[in-house]
Order: structure tokens, then sequence, then C-alpha cells
């Protein structure tokens, strides 16, 4: 028999008793020994551990257990603990760290039925655009493997799009889990601040934004994910309860369209069509699209994602200064100019940086006043070659290695929901994303309008479905 991909079939199929746990996940299993050697998207696979996690789902369904993720096979990001396993964060620092306890998050995906198969691969300490680390070397992109799916993501992602996994969980202080779900073609949900409880686990340098994130092939899967993920937790001071489901129609709901969501970057011509088509398409189906004049949102003055990152250096020189200054040989070079660029920060620039993450989202909040959702491009530009940090050029202009990074980070310090959604194709069919946004708490409103968009754009012609 063939097994369905999807989560929720999957997780229905071992319910109804058409199949179990064990053969779905011995079918992932073959999968991954098939497809990850070329992809490198999963580091570790625990097959031994994940079958007996399939027994033990499986006894529970018989002893009259409902599980919502049944048998439902999950990769991990290698930055995220698992009890028992190896997680190194892709650092020579991390190589043989055992993680002591489950994260919040892991012991709810268990709770729910899902199987824990495997490590998926991160850039080091998830602090790079593209997904690579000195233990474990570059993820490719499943359509094309001398491109990268970006990062930090990127192993989480490609897993999905490659068909090893239906659900991956990973983890987004700026972008992580939305940009390579956008280079890839699946769907990455960054929820609201404190939607799923953080921790335990290792410290984070961006403190007070990352989010834990699900990672699936439609949105269907991503909220099926979502609920078993969120609600708060008292072992995170940081979560939080959100708005329930709403009644109001689409229709009622104000959508702004930014196409640089009120920033001065460039954009590929090829993406900046794929998401005017798409928003055309919604817009033709019943969503109240509004294209407000001028720059949208209004964002305090001199914000960029370069003024912002000082809070990442910083945090990564206190974290792992001293380690560096002892051996710097034991770090990626690109994280070991962050931490440089960290240790010679002074106190006053980091406030700053800080200072300035709380105006972004006093800015976002008053924008939410007038409009319901923002949607625009999830990233400027497709995936680009595996060998760089980013492209030399978006828009036909030069540009510094993060140029492709601008348009997801302003929401984490916003710590408002963001969904990557897949929206059509740019150059050579490489997919590009929509970005749909929302106020802080209304996570399940940004779900169900990525749901509408999803089925909307899925009937459209080649060049608009996800």
């Amino acid at each position: 028999m063939t097994l369905p991909l999807r989560a929720m079939a999957q997780a229905e199929a071992v319910r109804s008793g058409r199949s179990n746990a064990r053969a779905v996940t011995e079918a992932a299993l073959a999968r991954i020994a098939a497809g990850n050697p070329a992809l490198n998207a999963l580091v570790a696979v625990h097959a031994e551990q994940a079958l007996d996690e399939a027994d033990a789902v499986d006894r529970r369904l018989a002893a009259g257990e409902n599980l919502p993720l049944a048998g439902v096979p999950v990769a991990v990001k290698d930055t995220i603990w698992v009890a028992g396993r190896r997680v190194t964060q892709g650092s020579r620092l991390f190589a043989d760290f055992r993680a002591p306890a489950d994260a919040i998050a892991v012991e709810r995906l268990r709770r729910a039925g899902a199987v824990v198969v495997g490590m998926a691969n991160s850039s080091e300490f998830a602090c790079k655009g593209v997904t690579t680390n000195p233990l474990f070397g570059p993820t490719r992109h499943p359509m094309d493997l001398n491109l990268t799916p970006g990062g930090s993501s990127g192993g989480p992602a490609a897993a999905v799009a490659g068909g090893l996994v239906p659900l991956a969980l990973g983890t987004d202080a700026g972008g992580s889990s939305r940009r390579p779900p956008a280079h890839v073609g699946a769907v990455g949900f960054k929820p609201s601040f404190g939607a799923i409880p953080y921790g335990p686990g290792f410290a984070e340098p961006f403190v007070g934004i990352a989010v834990m994130a699900p990672i699936a092939a439609d949105i269907a899967d991503t909220a099926l994910m979502f609920e078993a993920l969120a609600g708060p937790d008292p072992r995170d001071p940081d979560s939080a309860a959100i708005a329930p489901a709403e009644e109001r129609p689409i229709a009622s709901l104000t959508v702004a369209y930014s196409p640089a969501f009120g920033l001065d970057a460039p954009v590929d011509d090829d993406v900046r069509d794929a998401v005017e088509r798409a928003v055309e398409v919604l817009a033709g189906a019943g969503a109240r699209v509004v294209r407000p004049e001028g720059r949208f949102p209004h964002w305090p003055a001199g914000v960029t994602e370069t003024a912002l990152m000082p809070l990442q250096h910083a945090g990564l020189a206190a974290l792992y200064g001293e380690a560096f200054r002892r051996d710097p040989g034991l770090f990626d070079p690109d994280i070991a100019v962050q931490i440089e660029r960290g240790l010679s920060l002074s106190g006053a620039e980091v406030a700053a940086a800080q200072l300035l993450g709380v105006d972004v989202g006093r800015a976002l909040a008053a924008q939410f006043s007038s409009v319901d959702l923002i949607v625009g491009p999830t990233t400027p530009c497709a995936a680009w070659p595996l060998d760089r940090l980013g492209p030399e050029t978006i828009g036909g202009q030069p540009v510094p290695p993060r140029a492709h990074a601008v348009f997801t980070p302003l929401f984490n310090h916003a710590k408002v929901p963001a969904l990557s959604l897949p929206c059509g194709t740019g150059r050579g069919g490489l997919p590009v994303g929509l970005q749909i946004v929302a106020p802080r708490g209304m996570d399940r409103r940004v779900l169900r309008f990525a749901a509408f968009a999803e089925e909307t754009l899925a009937g459209c012609g080649p060049e608009s479905q996800p």
C-alpha cells in the first residue's frame, strides 16, 4: 500500500486502523534512506528509536487514546532538544552533546502521537541565511542540488519539500523557518512570540524573539501541527494563550498588499510578478485587498535588518566569545565574523538596537489599527547557488549577502504571526513565497486566510499554483 505523505491523511489512516504507526514510520525511513544522501536534509536518523516510538503509538491507540498526529513522522531541527538524542547546533562545541530533556514542543508532538525520526540540518547556532556548518556540510535544494534552500532551517524545509517527512519543527528568530520554505515550495509558519512554549534548550543569541515554527507541505497540516503545539506552559514564562478562531467571513478582512513591506529594498522581477499575480487572484476571489499609498507599513526611521543585527552579534559574543578567543578555528568562519563584531560592540550600541526593536513592534501595531492582514513577498529572490551566502544582485542591483533576508526579521521583532505560503514560481520554475502577517495573537486568522489563499491559488494556472 502506498501511504499518503500528508500528515493529516497519515494520522487518519493510523487512527482508523487502515494502517499503523510502525508501517508509516518504516515508509518514512525508506524515503529518507533513498532521498537524504543527496539532500543532506537530515543529519541524524534514529531508526530504532523511531520504530520503538511508533510501536508505543500503536499501543496507545489500542488503549483508546485519541492522537491527532498518530504515527506522523517528524524531523526536528538540530538546535531543538530531543531527550537522549545528539543535538549539536551544527557546532563543534556541541558535537557530543546529548539533550537531557525534550523541548516542550517536542514533548507535545510526542503526546499527540508524532514520531521523531531524526534531526534536521541547521546553520551553526541557527545564525546564517544558508544551511551549512562545520559538522555536517550543506543542505541542498530538492529541485536543484546546486542551489541552497536558504537557512537556517534549510534542513527541515528540504526534508518536507523533498518528501522525506510530512512535518518538521524549525525555529525562527529572523525568518529562518519562512525563507527556506519559500525557496523550496513548503509552508513555514512563525507563530506569535509565546504562542508555542520555548525550551528547555540552548540559550538563544537573539533574546526574546525566537519561536518554534511548524513546517509542512500544506496549510491543513501546518494548522494540525500548530494546534498540537500551541498553548501556555508554566515552564516558559513568555508563553501565552492566543485568540480563538474567528467567525468573520474572509471577505470582511481588510488585507493590505505591500510589495516591499514598506522597505527600500530591491525585488527580482520574477518574484514581484508571481506575488502580484497571486494577490490579484485572491482579490478576484473575494479578498478585500487594499494597496496603501506610499510605503506601508510605516517603520521607525532608520530601521533595517542591519540596524538590528547587533543583538544577534552581541548574543553570540556573550554565549561563545570566550570559546572563540581560545580557538577561533572551532567556528564556521561566517559565524566567527559575527562573534568578532559582537565582541567589539559597546553597551550603548546594543541598547540602541534593542530600543529600535521595541519601536518596530509599536509601529506595526499602529498599522494594524486600520487593516487585518498584511501580505507581500517572503523573500525578494528565489534560491541561489549553494556556494554563496546570498545572491550577488537582486532587482538588477548589487546587494550585500543578507539582502535576501530583508522581508522577514521585522516581524520577529514585532512578535507577530507570519506565514510563508507557496504562491507561484519564478525563474527556472523555482518557488516563490507569499508572506501573510497579522497582529500578535491572531495566529488562527493567519492560518485561516492562508487556507483560503492556498485553495484559491490551487485552482489557477501553473504560473500561480502553490
